[in-house]
């Protein structure tokens, strides 16, 4: 089968590989229909992500036909369609009862991480029973590909741990997909302000048609500035930081009110300045999360009933042998225009 290989640091190719095989009871392989490519990708790309090692086949998103299953599957047969969670969950360790599926001890973000993923004709997906969606008839396969992660991280890592609610002000930092995922998200809190920052024109303008009361580019370093006045001198409520840099993080700590938060959503791959000289006494609270995809089947419900419509992050379109230059306009997001990109098998 074809599929995308991560080759260390700034080392990508399509290689041939073996079609993957059952390896334990509760797994099923399932042959791809659509996937995409993450943020995260980039960052294996980069070499930020330690536990993915060269020769992995990427990716951890997409929706396909279950292949084949194995002896302990009970939920799932072959013929089914399916949602690929990105993350794996066995349903009965400590983690996972307490809903913390990312650090589930026999799962968590394997796939395309620390196994092979969905970026290939074919991927092995354990522990299907919970970490496959059965997709609904008549579903939009394109949207449910951004169930997989991008709908739940923004939801999950930025609103819920940012506490977002009626009337609140929010500031996004990063208009990039998972950004517009989180703004998305945030307004079915009915927050009073949505400020969507980003250095990008083109990203904030698609901010604006996605709802963002108003859009700061953050190119001349006032962006802070221009917060405060647009909050009466006070700062944010919430202050999603979604980019993964240490730039954007430092920003987040100068747009905070007192009493606020600052969400984390982004994979950082260097350390970040805490400005604790100032903050300690601001009574404000930092939160850090991967996604859990605890939500995924409510947001599953919520797209099914058109209050989201996450086909709108979706800009460009590939087959499989084409993912080179998928990759290739996906890292060149500023001059290509692209959010999300959809691969096709």
């Amino acid at each position: 089968m074809k599929a995308f290989v991560y080759g260390g640091p700034g080392l990508k190719s399509v290689e041939d590989r073996p079609k993957p095989e059952i390896k334990e009871p509760g797994d099923a392989i399932v042959k791809m229909v659509k996937t995409t490519i993450c943020g995260t990708d980039l960052h294996i790309l980069k070499g930020d992500v330690a536990t993915c090692a060269p020769g992995r086949i990427l990716g951890h998103e997409g929706v396909g036909i279950v292949d084949s299953v194995g002896a302990g599957v009970t939920a799932f047969k072959s013929g089914d369609r399916v949602l690929i969670s990105c993350i794996s969950s066995c349903g009965k360790c400590e983690y996972c009862r307490r809903g913390m599926f990312s650090h589930c001890t026999t799962g968590g973000w394997i796939l395309g991480n620390e196994i092979d993923g969905t970026q290939a004709e074919y991927v092995r997906t354990p522990h299907a029973d919970t970490s496959l969606y059965p997709i609904p008839e008549g579903a939009d396969e394109e949207a449910l590909v951004m169930l997989s992660d991008i709908l739940p991280t923004g939801f999950e890592c930025g609103v819920l741990n940012g506490k977002v609610e009626p009337g609140s002000t929010v500031a996004i930092v990063g208009s990039g997909p998972i950004g517009l995922a989180a703004l998305l998200t945030a307004q079915l809190y009915s927050p009073a302000q949505i400020i969507m920052i980003d250095l990008d024109d083109n990203r904030l303008e698609v901010a604006r048609q996605f709802g963002a009361t108003q859009t700061i580019n953050s190119a001349d370093g006032k962006a802070a500035e221009s917060v405060k006045k647009l909050t009466g001198g006070r700062g944010v409520d919430t202050a999603i930081e979604a980019v993964g840099v240490p730039a954007t993080f430092l920003l987040c700590q100068d747009l905070v009110g007192p009493g606020g938060i600052i969400a984390n959503i982004g994979v950082h791959g260097q350390k970040v300045d805490l400005h604790m000289e100032r903050l300690w006494s601001q009574n404000i609270a930092i939160t850090t999360r991967l996604v859990d995809t605890v939500t995924t089947p409510m947001l599953l419900k919520t797209v099914q009933s058109k209050k989201i419509d996450p086909t709108r992050l979706i800009t460009h379109r590939f087959k499989l042998d084409r993912i080179l230059d998928a990759y290739d306009t996906f890292g060149r997001a500023a001059e290509t225009k692209a959010l999300k990109v959809i691969i096709e098998m």
